[in-house]
């Protein structure tokens, strides 16, 4: 069976179709007519095909607004529009993968951190946070060894900037939004002059995939553990979803010679110039074994030869060198599938020279058999 699911859930439907009926999605690339797709499944497979089975399969994919027609590109429209009415954007996750309950949600929270040393630890005052966007019940305490280290600097910022994954962003998008973003402790407020200036310098591209941010978890996950240390007085937050740089790697690009990532973070800077800022990046790193599509499973020497090529990419981060960090995934063609490339890469290039430090590190499973992985990391940058 093949499950096709739309990641931006304009309907909240799956479809399950079986083997044969999953050849005809390969045709579907908007040069054939239904009678084009009827003979060619027909060849594929040396038997006549009944015409109802691909207008009822073709049905059910517009239905689901699966087809790229207009048919769903009004639907996303309208959802953008229904979004933009919207007071703010509301947790996708809260009640599915972390309490919507505050109460319950700082039980959980300061579970997380019921083994961590802070004794030792010194106040912290530096300017950026390497937080994961992986699900608290694998990633927790990786995110509370991070943010509880980050406290004194999250209380005192003046201002937020969360760059997260845009796991459905086009290649080098940057979105903004102009809703604020709700937790379940509250709304964290949004600067709209600071939004508008930054859209205004890299034009309506800034707004053309805003739908994006109703569904992705990257910044939610990172916002909700910012709320929770900084309940009392949220902080001004600008959310800004990152996509692929699948693009740059494959044409052999160097990001920061592109003129929209260089004007978006020399406006950005300019514009938070003077104010006390904390900068996030909400990702994870390797994305490896057959849950991934590998061939092999992760095993000890897998394992291990991934911790020290995860901590060269770490090195460099903790050396503030972007080219550097992005350079060392673009020669190996991205093959740990770093789920973080784009926001760590503009995170690095807002905040300039840096230095910084590794606080935490693990790999979460990702398969039953755990022969799958994702690593994620936290790191303080000053």
């Amino acid at each position: 069976m093949w499950l096709l699911r739309d990641p931006l859930e304009l309907k909240e439907i799956q479809l399950v179709v079986a083997q044969p009926i999953a050849q005809l999605l390969t045709y579907c690339d908007g040069t054939r007519d239904p009678v084009e797709l009827q003979s060619a499944l027909a060849k594929d497979f040396g038997v006549p095909i009944n015409y109802d089975i691909i207008t009822d399969t073709l049905d059910q994919l517009d239905d689901a607004y699966l087809l790229d027609n207009e048919r769903s590109r009004e639907a996303m429209r309208s959802q953008l529009a229904e979004y933009r009415k919207q007071p703010s954007r509301e947790p996708a996750l809260a009640g599915l993968g972390y309490p919507a309950d505050p109460f319950e949600l700082t039980s959980e929270f300061l579970d997380y951190g019921e083994q961590d040393d802070l004794s030792d630890w010194s106040p912290w005052t530096g300017r950026g946070i390497i937080s994961p966007h992986i699900d608290y019940s694998r990633g927790g305490e990786v995110y509370s060894q991070v943010w509880n280290r980050a406290e004194i600097a999250v209380k005192q910022a003046e201002i937020v900037i969360i760059f997260g994954t845009d796991h459905n962003g086009s290649d080098g998008r940057i979105t903004l939004t102009t809703k604020p973003y709700a937790t379940p402790f509250g709304l964290l407020p949004i600067d709209p002059d600071i939004v508008d200036a930054l859209a205004g310098t890299i034009g309506q591209d800034a707004f053309a995939e805003e739908l994006h941010h109703r569904k992705e978890h990257s910044i939610e996950l990172s916002a909700t553990w910012l709320h929770y240390i900084n309940d009392r007085q949220p902080t001004p937050m600008i959310p800004v979803l990152c996509g692929s740089f699948q693009g740059f790697i494959k044409d052999g690009r160097q990001p920061q010679k592109d003129p929209k990532i260089a004007s978006f973070t020399a406006k950005l800077r300019e514009l938070t110039a003077g104010k006390r800022v904390l900068a996030v990046a909400s990702v994870d790193l390797a994305h490896l074994g057959p849950n991934f599509g590998d061939d092999f499973a992760m095993d000890v020497l897998r394992r291990e030869r991934l911790i020290q090529e995860d901590r060269s990419l770490i090195e460099a981060i903790s050396e503030g060198d972007e080219r550097r960090f992005f350079q060392q995934i673009a020669a190996v063609e991205d093959r740990n599938r770093i789920c973080g490339l784009s926001s760590i890469y503009m995170l690095l290039r807002f905040l300039g020279p840096t230095t910084g430090e590794m606080v935490s590190y693990t790999q979460c499973p990702a398969d039953q058999q755990n022969a799958s992985l994702v690593s994620i990391c936290g790191v303080l940058l000053q």
